[in-house]
């Protein structure tokens, strides 16, 4: 591999973490789970960073089997990728006490190295496996197989990242499926470390940042849906007759606020109507004479994602006042707001409420 499409992968890698690192810092100042992804985030783009002025040595390096140098990236990439059990909410100094505890193994490793290169020890190069078997009762060699079992201990507990997590209610499923991603990841650049190869260190680099900008626009999913929804406002009469054309051409948001306020009159007076299950997007453009592309235009103006989020918000509205009047009492009686299904109810009220429509009718506002 060339020493320019490896600095790209480097430098590409190098910027997306940053990206992660400044979205997940703005995220923990509000939920302190997302504190150590921040870190972690911001110590993978220093770390691509700093590699990227080196890639011409990385893409021409030879550096044997098992390569000290392999082995602590490996043993610091392991660590950090199976701290997720501490990401759950608790209290600062706790959190940080934990993280120090379960990294010391690690530390420990840094330390000897650090202080045998400053001793002036020389590295052990071996190339081939019968130089390892001659080599193994050195020092050096005992060291490197440490660090290798260390690591493998930490890809263990990755990989039970899931079942540990699942005793927790408020982690989200797909953070389950991105540990074993990461956990095979990991898996592959042991490979890598033991047999160094540069096109699939690249390859490694370039799924791994993937995998972290996955979980990135993920949490932004999360966090999206649970930004207020629009408030559907009363019409008190409808808006008056005007030449459509003409309103279009003098303004934009003006003609599309204008077109919502008469969609907006007819659903609030026409509430048998939508009350029927059948009725959907083709009904409302025939009663409201606009095409489905000027409905769809002028209901995203005001906030809303499509036109069967607006009518499931109307129905949702009708079916919290049938609540709150005695009428609706079980989920079975929630159809008689206009839903088809009960499935589809349940999945609208919570999509749009947050929460279980069983729940609400227990604790209902």
């Amino acid at each position: 591999m060339s020493e320019n499409i490896l600095f790209l992968t480097l430098g590409g890698s190098a910027v997306a973490h940053l990206i992660i690192a400044s979205v997940m810092a703005l995220f923990a100042r509000h939920r302190i789970q997302y504190l150590a992804l921040a870190w972690e985030n911001g110590l993978f783009f220093l770390t691509m960073l700093v590699a990227s002025f080196f890639s011409h040595t990385i893409a021409t390096a030879h550096p044997g089997i098992l390569h000290p140098g392999m082995l602590l990236a490996l043993l610091c990439a392991c660590y950090l990728q199976s701290i997720y059990p501490l990401h759950i909410s608790m209290p600062g100094f706790l959190q940080w006490e934990r993280m120090i505890r379960y990294a010391s193994p690690t530390l420990l490793m840094l330390a000897i190295y650090i202080g045998a290169s400053l001793m002036g020890s020389e590295i052990v190069y071996i190339y081939t496996a019968n130089e390892l078997v001659a080599n193994i009762l050195t020092s050096d060699v005992l060291m490197r197989l440490c660090a290798l079992a260390l690591s493998i201990w930490y890809i263990v507990n990755i990989f039970l990242l899931p079942r540990r997590l699942a005793r927790h209610a408020d982690v989200p499923g797909y953070l389950i499926g991105y540990c074993l991603a990461m956990g095979l990841s990991v898996v592959f650049y042991t490979y890598i470390a033991i047999t160094y190869n540069v096109t699939l260190l690249a390859i490694y680099i370039i799924l791994f940042t993937i995998l972290n900008l996955y979980l990135m626009f993920r949490t932004l999913e999360t966090i999206a849906l649970q930004l207020p929804r629009p408030v559907i406002k009363e019409v008190a009469e409808a808006p008056a007759e005007e030449n459509k054309e003409e309103k279009y051409s003098e303004d934009f948001n003006e003609a599309n606020l204008y077109r919502f306020q008469r969609i907006n009159f007819w659903m609030q007076t026409h509430r048998e109507e939508w009350k029927d299950s059948t009725f959907g997007r083709d009904r409302l453009c025939q009663e409201t004479g606009y095409n489905r592309h000027i409905v769809l235009q002028s209901i995203r103006s005001q906030g809303f994602n499509n036109i069967h989020d607006f009518i499931s918000s109307f129905r949702i509205a009708e079916l919290k006042r049938m609540i709150a009047r005695g009428e609706v009492n079980s989920a079975n009686d929630a159809l008689a707001a206009g839903f088809g299904t009960i499935q589809t109810v349940r999945a609208c009220f919570l999509k749009l409420e947050g929460i279980t429509l069983d729940d609400y009718l227990g604790h209902p506002e």
